[in-house]
């Protein structure tokens, strides 16, 4: 790819976003970080364009693009309304197709999510029947449609749509994180099971990942993105105790009983672990995901749990 040509980045300032924009910008690449909000750093070299992607009519830039990568997205469970997925995930994905075609740009990278095959103990691979239980779940396979169809009006467009699991890392404020600042508080509370499968991949591992996929020969590529490796809530816990909290104790408490402390004291938000009831019954539900594309393709790992929590450990102490 020649230097001259451009990236853009739409949702550039979220987590996953920033670690695209700080590694393409490293590479020499010309990007163009495009956000509702401001971005967590400002890179030099790079170009940050305020725009809503529910709304891009009169986005414009100058030049040619090379690629787009989509990856703005209402996806916060729980904590908005069901109506605020659709608005933003299916009315993005409208304009940003809209945009690639204006622009002509003929490649895109859409991140989704593994929420459109819905709960369940069962593995799920790229082959699963989506049955999807909630708003953003639905609105992230809306979504996926979107970019198909955009995909197939040109037999030259090329599009790699990701499914990622539990992505964690710098930056990223949510599971992991809240998991880590629970054991540095010195303890964890498994909610009536230990043995909870949690598909999870490290941001610079999915980096890696969309990366690879968008260099196949395929011109379509729809794969999941999560460590090859089944890791349960207590493997997890284990991993960060034996390496990062040694001091840390794990209590076994029954899931009724954490789910009534936590809907009538509040006890979580007032320890500021911000974890509701919600929160606890997704601890107790599996995401056992099976990166199935990226096996069968010979993708290599460079990170596996270990470390990737001594990864993140070195850029910022877990915050």
């Amino acid at each position: 790819m020649e230097i001259s040509s451009k990236v853009i980045v739409f949702g550039g300032s979220g987590f996953i976003g920033t670690h695209l924009v700080r590694r393409l910008s490293s590479d020499g690449v010309s990007v163009v970080s495009v956000d509702i909000k401001g971005p967590r750093e400002r890179l030099d070299g790079v170009e940050y364009i305020f725009a809503d992607v529910r709304d891009l009519r009169g986005f414009e830039v100058e030049g040619s693009v090379d690629h787009i990568y989509n990856f703005a997205a209402i996806h916060t469970t729980p904590g908005h309304p069901d109506i605020e997925y659709f608005d933003t995930n299916v009315n993005g994905a409208l304009e940003v197709t809209d945009f690639a075609r204006r622009a002509n740009c003929q490649e895109i990278i859409f991140t989704s999510s593994i929420s459109p095959y819905g709960p369940g103990e069962d593995e799920k691979n790229e082959l699963t029947k989506p049955a999807p239980q909630s708003a953003y779940g639905y609105s992230k396979l809306q979504a996926e449609g979107i970019h198909r169809q955009w995909y197939r009006e040109d037999s030259s467009r090329k599009l790699t749509i990701v499914r990622p699991a539990v992505v964690f890392g710098d930056g990223e404020g949510g599971n992991f994180t809240r998991l880590a600042t629970m054991l540095r508080k010195g303890f964890f509370i498994f909610p009536g099971r230990k043995d909870t499968i949690k598909g999870a991949i490290y941001v610079k591992e999915l980096l890696n990942a969309i990366e690879f996929a968008r260099n196949h020969r395929d011109n379509y590529v729809l794969f999941n993105g999560s460590f090859s490796e089944k890791y349960t809530i207590e493997l997890i816990v284990n991993t960060f105790i034996d390496n990062h909290f040694k001091e840390a104790r794990t209590f076994l408490v029954p899931q009724w009983a954490l789910m009534s402390i936590a809907k009538v004291c509040g006890l979580f938000n007032f320890m500021n672990i911000g974890i509701d009831p919600e929160r606890v019954l997704k601890l107790v539900k599996s995401t056992n995901i099976k990166p199935g594309w990226l096996e069968r393709n010979g993708y290599v790992y460079q990170y596996n749990l270990e470390k990737s929590l001594a990864d993140w450990h070195k850029d910022s102490k877990f915050n």
